[in-house]
């Protein structure tokens, strides 16, 4: 929820600032760069003080910032909190699914996970549903006040999650940063770091270029390339998406249990490479829009639950939050050039023409998958 708010008041942000597309897309660019530092700094935090403390700085620290973020008078207030929510949002992560993964049995790690990532879909909806209601009455200021709330379940985690026996069990064995360094630049760890940061790239650069613009499309003009959709009727089709993305999240898991891991990714993969240029492209017709945006919602994020499970079973217990930050999270430093990119692009293209390209890295992903090897159902150690 709270990432997402700044991609729902993009429009009334850019027209407060006075931004080009160019510029809010390096906006957003920033946080995932952060993101990228902040996943790496907290999987070393979690390999050091366990998973469920790193989990709860991690959700301190981007729901304060989110807050600040209504405190903005310039451009350069907003980059500065903004970069702040990108550290605490790639912790999250990095320390929040080692969690899940270290906690589940083997055999229903892959659901445990697409239930944990469908988490992101309703926060989507969550968010789409404040700003429908919140920015057209009294703007975007007060959106990102709400964004404070997520801190409270922090007073939950702590009293409530245990710490998984996998770390506490790796007491003994458990690396200096330096060292860590060293176990992952050494084989077979080295070339399993190389590819799963090449696949996150690919991956992430198609995810953020693509769902960090919709809102916007949605709500550009048709001369520009948009859908000419009012703000409030727009928020309606990005529920549409997300409900899409909540299955996709959700069902992956049982789908990968039932089929095969590979051969699931593959699926959803390529066909979030069929579906975005198809939606990109059609701007001019509300009737494709709403039916091709559960399928982009579905395909386009429900492969993600196979990282927090896959990247777990790559590493052992004393490197792997550290190694499970740095991979996811290399990918999120490197897509932090695709919502600029993808913003650059509209201002000469048309923003659906810009999402159609993104396509090709969705099918690129999906090609550097079996590159990695099948660690399905690993007992983790």
């Amino acid at each position: 929820m709270d990432v997402m708010l700044y991609a729902l008041a993009l429009t009334t942000i850019k027209a407060e600032f006075g931004l080009s597309s160019a510029q809010a897309g390096i906006i957003a660019s920033s946080t995932l760069l952060a993101s990228a530092l902040g996943g790496m700094v907290f999987g070393v935090v979690a390999d050091r003080i366990g998973r469920v403390r790193a989990l709860s700085l991690s959700i301190l620290l981007y729901s304060a910032c989110t807050a600040l973020c209504a405190t903005a008078g310039s451009l350069e207030a907003l980059v500065f909190w903004r970069l702040l929510v990108g550290i605490g949002m790639g912790g999250e992560w990095a320390a929040g699914s080692v969690l899940i993964a270290e906690t589940w049995d083997p055999k229903q790690r892959g659901r445990a996970i697409g239930v944990m990532q469908s988490g992101w879909a309703l926060g989507y909806i969550l968010a789409a549903v404040l700003a429908g209601i919140i920015i057209p009455r009294w703007g975007w200021r007060p959106l990102f006040v709400v964004g404070a709330a997520p801190a409270l379940v922090v007073l939950w985690i702590r009293r409530s999650v245990p710490e998984p026996k996998a770390w506490l069990q790796s007491a003994g064995e458990r690396l200096g940063f330096w060292a860590t360094v060293l176990q992952l630049a050494r084989p077979p760890h080295l070339s399993r770091v190389l590819i799963a940061c090449l696949l996150t790239s690919s991956l992430m650069c198609a995810f953020w270029g693509l769902f960090t613009w919709i809102p916007g499309f949605l709500s550009s003009p048709i001369e520009k390339g948009g859908a000419g959709l009012e703000f409030v009727n727009s928020t309606g089709w990005i529920v549409t998406i997300q409900i899409g993305a909540f299955l996709g999240y959700f069902s992956f898991g049982f789908l990968a249990e039932r089929f095969g891991r590979r051969f699931t990714f593959a699926t959803f993969t390529i066909a979030a490479a069929v579906f975005t240029p198809i939606y990109g492209l059609s701007a001019r017709s509300e009737t494709v829009l709403f039916l091709i945006g559960p399928l982009v919602g579905f395909f386009g994020h429900g492969f993600f639950s196979v990282f927090g499970a896959m990247l777990a079973e790559l590493f052992p217990a004393r490197i792997r939050a550290t190694a499970q930050g740095l991979c996811y999270n290399f990918g999120r430093g490197v897509s932090a050039a695709s919502p600029a990119v993808v913003g650059a692009l509209s201002d000469k293209l048309g923003i659906g023409t810009a999402l159609a390209f993104l396509g090709i890295l969705f099918l690129t992903g999906a090609g550097i998958f079996f590159l990695l090897p099948n660690t399905q159902g690993a007992e983790l150690k």
